[in-house]
């Protein structure tokens, strides 16, 4: 006789291992010996696996089960219970109850395996394919910041799956019939018993639908939907940025619980002069010498055109000026950013004799030596 392997060991856990520590443990294992998640040739030895791991985490997560277990070892759970009565009591659905966010509802632990194509331990009702939700779709979009900053309406051209004219979805030819599947009797599943477990299977001849077609569509060829390309109008509010997400619910490919979504992901072109920064924006202006010593008023872009803005006189290069609101709206109509006006003083490189004299005055009037020779002179002349 095979001596049983020790629940705990089975499990990979410690005998004084909580109740949340068991339950991690076999839902690991659980999913990673799932029959159907292996090669073909290892689903036998995935079976017994399986098998191996449900009985000890049925066991190990009942209190009255698992306190015999620790005293009396197997024999005490083989005499105390029939070998089918281990798996009564056993809370499998909870084992999964983490992952309710994710979408799962009901019975979570038969909602998961469902999922991947088997049923277990006797679950009654049809498990074949269920109605599901068309897919999403992606489509990347690039705009000008100009467009950003106001919004803008664009077509985009969207190719998916929808549900087949012809066929109105049903896949069989117009004027046919579909019929029900002979290997799973219409149920869309098939099952195989051994022992106490029972192990059920999406029918793969009908792939869970429980029926056949005898004579597909001749436009869908069966599938019950066809590829087509639309063009479909996006509005884009004004704040995007690059990265933006803009979700158009409804706009995705057809599924049998409805449609999927459509989202659209902004990309915004780089601009010439303007840089972006959360909702303000900047740029750089350069002013003659003779405006930053004396001031003026200068002409300066914005998003919307040119504006004035009075240059202080004495005003040094690299000094940053604020239009209050000619930046980025907000988004989520926080208002709206301002922009930064960077100044270059521009110093000339040619001056005339009369600017040169000029200059030298100037100097001459602040307390300046003009005609000191500078250090650079010098090293013309010694290079001459």
């Amino acid at each position: 006789m095979t001596t049983k392997r020790d629940y705990y060991e089975i499990l990979g856990v410690k005998k004084n291992a909580s109740l949340d520590e068991i339950k991690k443990a076999y839902r690991e294992l659980a999913l990673r010996y799932h029959p159907d998640r292996v090669p073909h040739e290892q689903k036998k030895e995935a079976e017994e696996k399986f098998k191996e791991i449900s009985e000890a985490y049925a066991v190990l997560s009942d209190s009255q089960k698992r306190a015999l277990y620790d005293q009396y070892g197997h024999s005490g759970i083989d005499q105390k219970y029939a070998y089918e009565d281990i798996f009564k009591g056993a809370d499998f659905n909870s084992v999964f109850e983490d992952l309710s966010d994710f979408g799962f509802g009901g019975g979570l632990f038969e909602n998961i395996f469902s999922d991947l194509g088997f049923d277990i331990f006797g679950g009654s009702g049809r498990r074949g394919s269920r109605a599901r939700r068309g897919r999403d779709l992606e489509i990347a979009i690039d705009i000008t910041l100009e467009e950003a900053a106001t919004g803008i309406e664009k077509t985009v051209t969207v190719p998916r799956y929808e549900t087949c004219a012809t066929c109105s979805g049903s896949g069989a030819k117009p004027g046919t019939k579909k019929n029900t599947c002979p290997q799973c009797k219409g149920q869309g599943r098939t099952v195989v018993s051994s022992g106490f477990f029972q192990l059920a299977q999406t029918c793969s001849r009908c792939g869970g639908e429980g029926s056949t077609i005898q004579a597909p569509c001749p436009d869908c060829r069966g599938e019950g939907r066809t590829k087509v390309t639309r063009k479909i109008k996006v509005k884009i509010p004004a704040g995007v940025d690059t990265g933006s997400h803009l979700r158009i619910r409804g706009e995705g490919e057809a599924g049998t619980a409805g449609r999927g979504d459509l989202y659209v992901i902004i990309e915004v072109r780089p601009h010439a002069i303007f840089q972006r920064h959360n909702n303000d924006i900047l740029t750089e202006i350069t002013i003659s010498l003779s405006k930053a010593i004396l001031g003026a008023e200068v002409d300066v872009p914005t998003l919307n055109g040119k504006v004035k803005m009075k240059i202080p006189a004495g005003t040094q290069s690299g000094r940053v000026f604020r239009l209050k609101e000619r930046g980025m709206p907000d988004l989520h109509g926080g208002g709206v950013g301002d922009e930064l006006v960077g100044v270059n003083v521009e110093i000339p490189t040619r001056l005339t004799p009369e600017q040169r004299r000029l200059i030298e005055e100037f100097a001459r009037l602040s307390g300046e030596d003009v005609n000191k020779e500078s250090f650079s002179d010098r090293i013309k002349k010694a290079f001459k």
